[in-house]
């Protein structure tokens, strides 16, 4: 072989290989090995696999929860009568406060006071329909006494019968006699107290999803990746909470201790280190990591060096809201509207409400492909405090983090747009009274938004100067239930593409999306030279060969 030759496959190959790794789509796209051979999984078995839950008490036997109960506190008072400290841990923790423990609780941020978001708005004057969520009995205002440990409810996490339902506009209590609640047509049953007292345990995916499921209002609107159905998911849906896989209950990866679950908390993250190790089942499973490792790979394998950057739910949740249907849209700018004077509803192609007299227009999606952002674990999110520019779109809460920050990854996000109300000259988001009676200001009584920002302001103690407007704005949740089989992962090609998924999250050059000029030139430079230098070879060699003929 001559030097001609070893010159021009030298030149081709060369060429070849910067144009690929600077232009070509899917560049990255590497079979993943059979994951049963990755070093996590030995771990994550090991959290996971052969566990009991021990029970070491029957409540049913207990005399004191067979006497008669009238009231949810009469059965608090019975489980403190052995449980004695359960309810002073229990109001340490965010499920009793709704409020941020890491800020100054006079600041008043969370959903029990004044942090904002862009669907059910604020819970301020609104308390009787939104404590319906509440672990307690009776925060009906801001009257409440949060240190009384009999308005704890014990129930609403620890009950097994699937019976015990509040009311939801009781200000957390159930009803005492069958009512009908008008806005869903639905009859609610007073609880049969002495049965659903014991048959208390562990909590179930019942007990949690019975809230968070259903948060802002009904099935699916909140977390486009926690709706009902997760009550009883396949692994195709869900491949640690499938009842067809490894039946994970939510408190096997959300674990307690004195009551404080396990979870993202407003600004703090859910872990403050990537968790890389198990060192036994007791410690805390949240993070990914904490049972599949930082490296849940086989060793070479290409996916393992993007475990500092991206998240694991960015690749193993390609959609969310893969059986139910979740809000993308919530306009409350169009609220109020009538058919033949009275409020009406329409509902759209998957049966949701698509307007509501009482809450305006609505867009509802499925098997969405998520939004992606640099994250650390932890958001912010306005208060009715804070200044807004009203000439663009509000971001009432958005991730913290960015690429040079260690604990940050790219992470998948549902994103739910919106209209909702703001002071035209404070430049605040508008806290309106929504529930109540009419006189009141509530809108829903009165259906007059002037009336209701100032009811709601002046029930939150915060200035409104009369002056009413709308502005478009965005609310992210981050996306990490729904986790799906590994072969339906999101493929290298997906990201690494000029129109990939990770188009519009800039700031670091992505082979596949990005083009670096100069390698790409150089790149042609030498494509071309490899073709000159093919060519005048196999030239040269025809002359050669003709040469020798003659």
């Amino acid at each position: 072989m001559n030097a001609w030759s070893v010159c021009g496959r030298w030149l081709a190959g060369a060429a070849l290989a910067a144009v690929f790794f600077s232009s070509v789509p899917g560049w990255a796209q590497i079979k993943v090995l059979d994951e049963n051979q990755a070093p996590g999984r030995a771990m994550a078995q090991q959290a996971t696999k052969g566990r009991e839950i021990w029970i070491t008490a029957d409540h049913s036997l207990h005399p004191i929860l067979k006497k008669e109960f009238k009231s949810g506190p009469e059965v608090t008072e019975s489980c403190l009568s052995c449980h004695e400290l359960a309810a002073g841990q229990f109001q340490k923790t965010i499920h009793w406060t709704w409020l941020d423990p890491n800020v100054d609780p006079k600041l008043r941020v969370g959903k029990g006071g004044l942090s904002m978001n862009n669907f059910c708005i604020n819970i301020q004057s609104n308390e009787p329909r939104c404590t319906s969520c509440h672990a307690g009995y009776g925060w009906k205002d801001k009257t409440f006494d949060f240190s009384n440990a009999h308005s704890v409810d014990c129930l609403a996490c620890h009950e097994q019968t699937g019976t015990y339902h509040k009311f939801p506009t009781g200000a957390g209590n159930p009803v005492s006699e069958p009512t009908v609640f008008k806005e869903d047509g639905k009859t609610y049953m007073p609880p049969e107290w002495n049965k659903v007292a014991q048959s208390v345990g562990r909590p179930t995916r019942q007990n949690c999803g019975t809230c968070h499921f259903f948060g802002g209002g009904g099935d699916g609107v909140k977390h486009g990746d926690m709706d009902s159905s997760l009550m009883k998911p396949n692994k195709e849906l869900d491949v640690h909470m499938g009842t067809d896989g490894q039946n994970f209950d939510c408190v096997r990866c959300h674990t307690t201790r004195v009551h404080h679950i396990a979870g993202r908390i407003y600004s703090t993250p859910a872990a403050k280190g990537r968790k890389s190790l198990i060192e036994d089942d007791l410690t805390p499973k949240i993070m990914c990591e904490s049972c599949h490792s930082r490296t849940p790979h086989k060793p070479g394998v290409k996916a393992n060096a993007h475990t500092d950057k991206v998240a694991c739910q960015s690749c193993h949740i390609s959609t969310y809201a893969r059986v139910n249907p979740t809000t993308m849209w919530w306009d409350w700018s169009k609220a109020g509207q009538m058919k033949e004077g009275k409020p009406y509803k329409e509902l759209d192609e998957f049966g949701k409400p698509g307007y509501d007299t009482k809450k305006g227009e609505f867009k509802w999606a499925r098997n969405v492909v998520p939004e992606y952002y640099w994250f650390n674990g932890s958001l912010t999110t306005l208060t009715a405090r804070d200044t807004i520019d009203p000439s663009g779109v509000v971001a009432v809460g958005w991730p913290n983090g960015d690429k040079n920050d260690a604990n940050a990854r790219i992470f998948p996000f549902k994103v739910h747009r919106g209209r909702q109300p703001y002071d035209k000259v404070n430049k605040t988001l508008v806290i309106p009274r929504l529930f109540g009676k009419e006189g009141t200001g509530a809108y829903w009584a009165d259906y007059d938004w002037d009336k209701s920002a100032a009811a709601g302001m002046a029930y939150a103690g915060l200035p409104f100067s009369g002056e009413l407007g709308f502005v478009d704005s965005t609310y992210v949740f981050p996306i990490t239930h729904m986790v799906a089989p590994k072969d339906k992962a999101v493929q290298c090609q997906e990201c690494h593409s000029k129109n990939g998924r990770l188009r519009n999250l800039g700031g670091f050059y992505m082979p596949g999306r990005d083009v670096n000029k100069p390698i790409q030139v150089m790149g042609w430079i030498l494509v071309l030279g490899s073709l000159a230098g093919v060519f005048f070879h196999g030239l040269g060699r025809m002359v050669a060969r003709g040469k020798k003929e003659d």
